[in-house]
This record gives C-alpha cells, structure tokens and sequence, in this order.
C-alpha cells in the first residue's frame, strides 16, 4: 500500500468509530447500505472531533473525513441493488489495479469484507462514550428501518451520489455548530432540527429494541453539550496550546475532569486594538463613552480576554478572509433584508466580533424586563376594557386614544388572553452597572430568527472563535417560541397545536426571518392568500388538504393584514377579527397592541409598573418628556440643541434629530414642527450609548451599541408566565452614528449570554 497510494498511506494518521450490525445475507446487506446512506452525514456531524491537522486548526470539525474522502474508493455507497452487483463491482475494482482485495473498499457504508454485517465507517473516533453509544443506537435502528422497508416493497432512495457527498462534507465543515443539509429540498437546518427528526422517524424501531428514552436522552445531551470539536477548540482558546486539547481529549478519553492552569493574560494591546480610541463615535472627541470590551487605557476587558487572544491570532488578514466566508454562507442561505421600498434584498450586515453580556448583568436585566413586559399585558388588557389606570389618573385619557396604535380590533380579543406572545424591548447603557430601556416593540418585532442565524453564520465563518463553555446556547429558543404560541389554546381541544406564521410573503423586509422560525418550529408559513375564515374557524387551503389552525404566529403590520385577500379574493379582516372575538383562533400578537409601545405611552411605563404591579421598577426609562405637556414642551424648545427629538408613530429611526449633531437651521424647522403638532413629538435625554469593538476592514473600531431582548409570555392554566430568551440580538451603529437602525445603515453582532 505505502508503494501504491504513496502520500495517502504517509498521512494516514487517523482513528475512526466503526460501527457493525448483523443482516441474513449479501443482497439484505446491499439493500440497507442503499437506504441507510442519506443519514450518514447527521451520524457524521454527532462524531465530529478531528479540527486539528498537522498543527493547524482546517476550519473543519471534522477533518478525518476530508483526509479519509481522498482515498479511490471512499465516499458515498455505490448504486448497485443486489449482492450479485455489489460482488461484480469489487471485482471489477480489484480488476482495475484501484484496489488489492475487498477489504479495500472504503465507503462511508458498505457490507463487511469478512463478517455477516453492514458496517458504519464514516465516524470520527469520538472521545465521549456517550456519543458512540448514541451513534450505535441510532445506526442499528436505521438499518432495522431499513430492512423493514425491503421488505414491504419501499423504493430505494433517489438522493443523487453529488448530494450525498456534498451534504456529507457540509456535516465534516459544521459538526454540530454549523447547519446541515436536508436532503429534502435539499436544504440547509439547523442540527437539532435534523438529528430530532431522525429520532422521532426511528421512534417504532428504538421502541421494539428498548433503546428509545435511552436515545432520545443521549440525542439531547449532545446538542446541549455540543461537538467533541467545538470542545477541542474551546481548550485550544484558554491558551492558544495545542497541548491542552491533547490533555483534554485524554481526560474525556479516561472519564475525568481536566484541571486546568488559570490562561495566560492577553496582550494588554492586541494588535487589532492598536489606535484603538474610545472616545464618542458620533463625535470622534476624548469625551468617554463606556466601551464594553476595552477599558480607557487600552486594556481589555477580563472577561473578554478568551476572545481577544482567538482574534489576535487570526490579524486582520484571517478576519478579512472570514469576512469574505461570512458573506459566501449569507449568500448561500439566502440572509437577507429589504429597506422599505427597495426592489432588491441586500444581505444582512453581520460584525465578526461577538458581543458579551455576563451572567449578573443578564440576571438583572431578565428581571427587569419580564417585570416590563407584566406591566405593558396589564396595560393593554386593561385600556381595551375597564380603563382603570385613565380613571385614576396615572395616565391621561388623551395619551391613551391619541395612540397611533390604538384599534378598536383591540377590544374584541377575549379578557383572559395573552396579547403579549413576544416582546422585543431595546436597551442601552451608558456604563458597567446602568442599563436603560429605550423602546418597546409589542406589534411584531422582529430579530429572534436574525440572533439565531448569526450564532450560526459566526462559527460557519471562523470556526476556531468558539464560544466558551459558559455562553448559553440557542438550540431551544424556538421550541419556547412554539411553545408560548400553543399556550393561548386550549389544550385539550382538537388540533390546539396547529400552528403557522402568517407573513404578508416575500415582499416583507423580515422574510428570511419567517421562513427560518418557521422551519425552526416546524410550522407552515403562510400569508392572507393562504386562508379561508368561516363560521367555524380559520383554515390553511393552499396546502391541497384543508386544515384547521388554532394560532396564527402574526409578522405583518395590523392595517395590511386587514385589507389583504384571503383565498377567496375577499377581504380578510373583518372575518378574521370575529374568529379572534370567538375564540376559534388565536392571533399573536395581538391586534390592538400598538396602543402600548408608541413613543409617548413609553413616557408612561415607570407609572404602569407602580399602578399594576405594585414593585419598585428594575429598569429605568431614558428620561423622557413627553412634548403635548405645555411645560415640558417649552423645556423641550429650549434644550433643543441638547435633546433627542423622536416622532411618537416613528420606527425604524425615521425622522429622529439628535440635537448636539443638528446645525440651527435644522432645529429651527424641529421648533416649528414641535409647535404645529405637539401632541407628535417626545424628547428624551441624549444617552452616552456604551461601544463595542467592530471590525472595519483592517482594524477594529468603536461603534454605538444597542441590545433587542425578547421576552416570551405564555398562559399557563390561570396564570401567565414570562421568559427571558437568551436570543438577544445586539445591534451596531454605523462609523460616527448612534442610531443602530439596519434601515439606517446599522448592522449586527452575535451576542453571547454567560451562564
């Protein structure tokens, strides 16, 4: 062999997990091999744990195929049917002078050379027994699947020999951290959704040998715990010592816990930082603005020395070349935006610099902000019946049917519901330990798909800037979703979890984001020509079955979905709305809601929390005055120049004038509009927004931040409870700007929460 494959034997320094299953004979075994092959990358991405070779970090978790896939005969099974082929075809290999016997043919799945088997060869060798054991149990129900299927008739798959092999080097470049492809569409998913389906398809086979709760348990320990080379490269990270991953691995190996060295302490000034200045990025000035990553004189920041050493290493030139495999993935899946009227998307501009938010200060703000959301579900509930707080006073009668977002629609919604399904609330801080609220979004706000996706992007793009072991994953954020959503039905009532997402299409600026929470919960998306509403419910029609939803997941705007077409190319919203005040359907969030998130009822939320809830309010608003009150408006004409002036119906950063950065002309047309419309404008304090280091082709630089959270609320018997998700989406000002806005020309970051 060394004489005949020459380099190919010289580098053959690999170890792989072989797994073997018994079959009756050569033609069941030529069978299974053909029906099994489509799942062999999933058990591939499970193995994943070779990133290292010669030294080097390959940017793959698992670099052992990539090295086995060069060898003639490796790969995906060939297409032969019978035992007879399969024997004609080694035949003719050995004819060939490709191969010297049978034991030669290396395919990811093949009949043993010498025992009465199929064997699984595609694996990694996998440091946790946990994994091999789970691979083992997943391998020996797919082949019982596989021989039920022969048996009753079942055409072979027809997944092409390029797909395979494609989807297969997608799972070696992924592990667990990257998307998968499903080779139906095909498509790429995320790992939990794939390695889930493959479970619950194998439940009938898992069940009759006693290996289900066994494998559903092992199957979700390994997503939560992530790849066995993701943990590598965590190791990897401390030091930047290829000799901790070996320490590592031989803990894992032995079943112990490594005890590790504190690291070593990050340059005071990285490379990247050098010139670093962290002064106002709106005015290029020394007047400080808090950095949340490098400290006034250069240094960084403890808990963000991990990442700096991985980014020192890279340079600028390995972070422009993960720039250009950042833009190839969005590409690849289609993530993208629309900015109003545009006719073509552009993608979605993502930093390569994760944001970091610790274990006390998410605490704090999860506090915080599910005490918000409480306050703002009684708000709603309350203004669209009783109107307890305008009678008492807390709030005036004017503020409240002035609203933009006030609709009648809102009083139809039945007492007991939950109009709050998800809340997006933005923050700001203009220092360590003070965090302001700065917006409420209870309409449709939108970013949880775009939070998902660049935990994703990120490590497609740089896969050895892993996250520590402490940063809370993403995996769950859309079964929470799902289930708040399920949680407005009954659940006792036929079809209570027939869910979809109802977006207005392809034209949305979000539609990425649609089609991906939707494939992430597993639900259909739709839009108002998808939909026929009767007497007895509303109905999914587009689908050639007709089926009855219980929750419409609602991403457009309120007054489109109203005067949009259903099915029958009549409006839909009035039938809609009495569907809603029947209780035959659910539509979250709720319409009306926009009565509690506009600029000037935000003035009113500290108020809120006292009256409702009775607490002392954890998160403070940006001082704001709102500017219909004739005293405050006159505070508000003279402090102009120092003020940020927003409408109360604006979004997206629409017509916001930050008073220190207008000239007199400016603000002397904002005085004007002031008077004309008072009622239409707020003014709040100018807040110092904190910077995070940003990379700007060749160096980083300090741009304004801000922090979407989004808050769940889901009805639970009688009581209603919050959840804080840790899919928080960070969003970047553009150079010398503070409004953070994409439509604006602001971006993203990935934001890692600390347990």
């Amino acid at each position: 062999m060394q004489h005949e494959y020459q380099m190919l034997v010289r580098e053959q320094h690999i170890c792989g997990a072989q797994v073997h299953v018994d079959v009756p004979d050569r033609d069941v075994a030529v069978q299974v091999v053909r029906r099994v092959a489509p799942y062999l990358p999933v058990l591939l991405a499970i193995s994943a744990s070779s990133p290292y070779w010669n030294g080097s970090d390959t940017g793959y978790a698992s670099y052992r195929s990539v090295v086995w896939s060069r060898w003639p005969t490796a790969g995906p099974p060939a297409h032969v049917e019978t035992g007879a082929d399969y024997e004609e075809l080694v035949a003719d290999l050995i004819a060939s002078g490709t191969i010297s016997d049978p034991g030669m043919v290396y395919f990811d799945i093949r009949p043993s050379a010498h025992l009465p088997t199929v064997e699984l060869r595609v694996c990694d060798a996998c440091p946790d027994v946990e994994d091999v054991v789970l691979i083992a149990g997943l391998f020996r129900a797919l082949v019982g699947k596989a021989r039920t299927d022969a048996a009753a008739g079942v055409p072979l798959p027809d997944a092409r020999h390029e797909l395979l092999r494609a989807a297969s080097w997608r799972a070696a470049r992924s592990g667990l951290e990257g998307d998968l492809v499903d080779l139906v569409g095909p498509a790429l998913v995320a790992p939990p959704l794939l390695i889930g389906q493959l479970v619950d398809l194998l439940r009938p086979q898992l069940e009759e040998l006693g290996d289900w709760e066994q494998v559903l348990e092992l199957s979700q320990a390994t997503l939560s715990r992530g790849s066995a080379a993701a943990r590598q490269r965590r190791l990897f990270g401390r030091r930047g010592e290829l000799a901790d991953v070996v320490d590592g691995l031989i803990a894992h190996t032995q079943g112990r816990t490594l005890r590790t060295e504190p690291p070593a302490t990050v340059p005071s000034t990285p490379g990247l930082l050098v010139g670093y200045h962290t002064g106002r990025p709106d005015r290029g000035d020394d007047q400080a603005a808090y950095d949340e990553a490098v400290s006034a004189g250069g240094t960084v920041l403890p808990h963000y020395g991990w990442l700096f050493r991985t980014l020192d290493r890279l340079g600028p030139r390995g972070m422009r070349a993960a720039q250009s495999a950042l833009r190839t993935e969005q590409q690849a899946r289609g993530v993208t935006f629309r900015v109003g009227a545009e006719d073509s998307d552009r993608l979605f501009p993502l930093d390569l610099v994760p944001r970091i938010v610790t274990a006390e200060d998410w605490e704090g703000l999860s506090a915080g902000l599910g005490q918000r959301v409480r306050a703002l579900e009684a708000f709603v509930r309350d203004v669209y019946g009783e109107r307890r707080i305008v009678a008492d006073g807390v709030v005036p009668a004017s503020v409240v049917d002035a609203a933009p977002g006030r609709s009648r629609l809102g009083t139809l919604v039945p007492a007991d519901a939950v109009r709050i399904a998800v809340a997006g609330i933005d923050l700001v801080r203009d220092r360590a330990d003070r965090w302001y609220v700065l917006e409420d979004n209870l309409r449709v706000p939108s970013g949880i798909g775009y939070a998902l996706i660049s935990r994703r992007l990120i490590r497609s793009a740089m896969p050895d800037l892993e996250p520590p072991a402490g940063v809370v994953g993403l995996e769950a954020v859309p079964r929470m979703l799902h289930a708040a959503l399920i949680s407005a039905t009954e659940r006792d009532a036929a079809g209570h979890d027939e869910v979809a997402l109802l977006s207005a299409g392809p034209s949305d600026s979000a539609y990425f984001e649609h089609r991906l929470l939707a494939d992430r919960m597993g639900v259909p998306l739709v839009t108002p020509r998808d939909l026929q509403v009767t007497e007895d419910g509303v109905y999914l029609v587009s689908t050639g079955a007709r089926r009855r939803l219980s929750v419409l997941y609602r991403r457009l705007d309120e007054r489109e979905l109203l005067t949009a077409t259903g099915a029958d190319m009549r409006p839909i919203g009035r039938a809609l709305s009495k569907a809603v005040a029947r209780g035959s359907v659910a539509v979250l969030n709720a319409l009306g809601n926009g009565v509690a998130d506009d600029k000037l009822v935000y003035a009113y939320v500290p108020r809120m929390i006292d009256y409702y809830l009775g607490e002392d309010v954890l998160l403070a608003n940006v001082p704001t005055y709102p500017c219909v009150d004739p005293d405050q408006r006159e505070e508000v004409l003279d402090r102009l120049h120092e003020l940020v002036l927003k409408p109360v119906d604006g979004y997206g950063g629409h017509r916001i004038v930050i008073g220190p950065h207008a000239d007199r002309a400016e603000l002397a047309a904002l005085a004007d509009e002031v008077r004309a419309d008072p009622a239409g404008w707020v003014a709040q304090d100018l807040v110092n927004l904190s910077t995070h280091p940003t990379f700007a082709g060749d160096h980083l630089e300090p741009r304004a931040v801000d922090l979407r959270a989004f808050v769940l609320q889901s009805r639970i018997g009688d009581r209603t409870t919050v959840h804080v998700t840790p899919s928080a989406l960070s969003r970047v000002a553009p150079a010398g700007s503070m409004i953070v806005n994409s439509s604006r020309g602001g971006g993203a970051k990935d934001t890692w929460v600390l347990r």
